[in-house]
């Protein structure tokens, strides 16, 4: 069974395709909400619906190749399935195909006609014609010039180079985003994350940047020193077992740095595995298994755990390694997302200034040039990293003083540089009102939203959304009103414009309060809060 945002995702691309003759889409999907399901249904319905349809899912990964396969075998159990993996040693193709880049980038022959492709991990392939991913689409855009393809990614971005979407060779057009990673915690499908503030800081300057990245040689002989590792590991634990936390995930700048960073929780009495790409499978399947069941609390690794891993349990992500790559960033921090029994949080603990260089994990964009550096401060109280301009800590309650504020920024916004974007106001309403509102840089018509405080001083908080617009914009603002739309009990079936639009939302039930930030003149808000949200955070008290 599908949850409503998979469903709507797959709605998504059907109007897409409907919308576009030509072009592929992306779908945007954050870690930990179901791709492998979304997919399988996918594969599902384009057979149902068109027989003759022949779908290629492809990965490089032989651990996503096998989690992709068992949703389908799952959703479909006599679905007609081929695997081709040198990894897996298969080599089956059949109506839908799961296969390894690195398998088949010259197999397009013998994959024949292709009427589907679907690219999970898509931010590997690169705007340019160039690279594995694009050598095979060409060849068999060859063979079915009608061949479409759909990317599936957290991240729609690559370091130096921008959106997926940008420069006059990129694959795809347009960036499809059916649900947020704030719409996945409220709902309580991922677990929100923590971000601490860690007594040894881990000093890079001067370490050489290549397209963008820090050079890998050169970061790894800066941050694995004997010094380092230990005040690190020793810090790890003594926040560890502070907070009762049992799962620990470690990322590491390098292979020896992590074989290193083992070697120092050996040394302080601590069981630990280690996985790196040269590790066997074998004894890398046995150390998931193993931290997986709890029986092994601590995971160092190198450029492995990033994606095709699940550990719901996790909950402390440690960051010895620093990234310029936004990409990597949220893929790292993502790893402590998944829900699981009795976890209520992951806690992230940046040595390496990331959270600081990239912002929080909602609102993370991509970095054309390698640079970065956003304004953070930690909390006094609790250590929890936020945003510079913040007046509250997150996390504690912690309120900083007026004249602190004043000494600092006199006149003070709101920061939302904590891994959550959760330095932000919250204020209870008497209403809201819905207007037709016409863009007056564009010319564009949009539906505005007032949202009116209890206090008659306070300043109304605004919204646009652009339900007219084209492309991601345009999905954007309907997923977002369909959303509303369900928790205000309005009715969006009989709307024939924006007038009938709001009306009906005028008529409807406003949330009892929001949580909002402000950007210069604009705001954005980031949830909205019903009687019923407010009733089960009374019971949960």
């Amino acid at each position: 069974m599908l949850r409503n945002y998979q469903k709507f995702a797959i709605d998504l691309l059907y109007q897409w395709f409907r919308d576009n003759p030509s072009g592929n889409p992306i779908l945007e999907l954050p870690t930990g909400s179901g791709k492998s399901w979304i997919v399988a249904q996918l594969c599902r319905d384009a057979l149902d619906n068109w027989p003759e349809t022949r779908v290629l899912m492809l990965t490089h990964q032989k651990e996503l190749i096998e989690q992709n396969a068992e949703k389908l075998r799952l959703v479909w159990p006599d679905a007609p399935m081929g695997i081709y993996s040198a990894g897996l040693k298969q080599r089956d193709i059949d109506a839908i195909t799961f296969a390894g880049i690195q398998s088949v980038r010259d197999r397009a022959d013998d994959l024949g006609h292709i009427d589907l492709v679907v690219i999970d991990e898509c931010h590997l392939i690169n705007n340019a014609r160039q690279g594995g991913y694009r050598k095979l689409l060409g060849a068999l855009g060859e063979i079915n010039p009608a061949l479409r393809v759909i990317g599936l990614t957290a991240t729609p971005y690559r370091l130096g180079q921008g959106y997926l979407t940008e420069g006059k060779d990129a694959l795809f057009d347009d960036i499809l985003r059916p649900t947020t990673i704030e719409g996945l915690v409220h709902d309580g499908f991922l677990a929100p994350l923590r971000s601490k503030a860690t007594e040894l800081k881990l000093d890079v300057t001067g370490v050489k940047k290549t397209a963008g990245e820090y050079n890998a040689k050169e970061l790894e002989a800066r941050v694995n020193t004997d010094l380092n590792n230990y005040e690190a590991v020793r810090e790890i634990l003594k926040i560890a077992d502070a907070t009762g936390r049992k799962s620990v995930i470690v990322f590491c700048a390098g292979v020896e740095h992590a074989h290193s960073v083992a070697d120092m929780f050996n040394e302080l009495g601590q069981r630990v595995g280690t996985i790196v790409g040269t590790t066997p499978p074998e004894t890398r399947a046995r150390i998931i298994e193993l931290f997986r069941s709890g029986e092994l609390r601590f995971v160092t690794n190198a450029n492995v755990l990033t994606t095709g891993f699940d550990a719901p349990g996790v909950d402390i992500v440690a960051l010895l390694r620093p990234t310029m790559s936004p990409t990597l960033y949220v893929q790292m921090v993502g790893r402590g997302m998944r829900v699981a029994e009795g976890k209520e949080d992951c806690l992230v603990l940046d040595f390496a200034g990331n959270v600081a260089n990239h912002g929080p994990i909602t609102a993370v964009e991509p970095n054309r040039k390698g640079g970065g550096g956003k304004p953070t401060k930690t909390c006094p109280e609790c250590d929890e990293i936020m945003g510079a301009a913040s007046k509250t800590c997150p996390n504690c309650g912690y309120e900083y003083p007026e004249k602190e504020r004043e000494e600092k920024d006199p006149n003070w916004a709101l920061g939302d540089e904590d891994i959550m974007g959760a330095g932000r106001k919250q204020r209870k309403l008497r209403g809201w009102v819905w207007r037709r509102h016409i863009s007056k840089a564009s010319g564009k018509e949009m539906v505005k939203v007032s949202y009116y405080g209890e206090n008659l001083s306070d300043q109304a908080v605004t919204e646009y959304l652009p339900v007219l617009h084209d492309g991601y914009a345009r999905d954007k603002a309907w997923s977002l009103l369909t959303q509303i739309a369900e928790r205000s009990g309005a009715y969006l079936g009989a709307i024939h414009d924006l007038d009938d639009l709001c009306v009906e939302m005028n008529g409807s039930k406003p949330p009892q309060r929001i949580e909002f930030v402000k950007s210069g003149k604009f705001f954005e808000v980031k949830r909205r809060i019903w009687d019923a949200d407010l009733e089960e955070l009374a019971v949960a008290s």
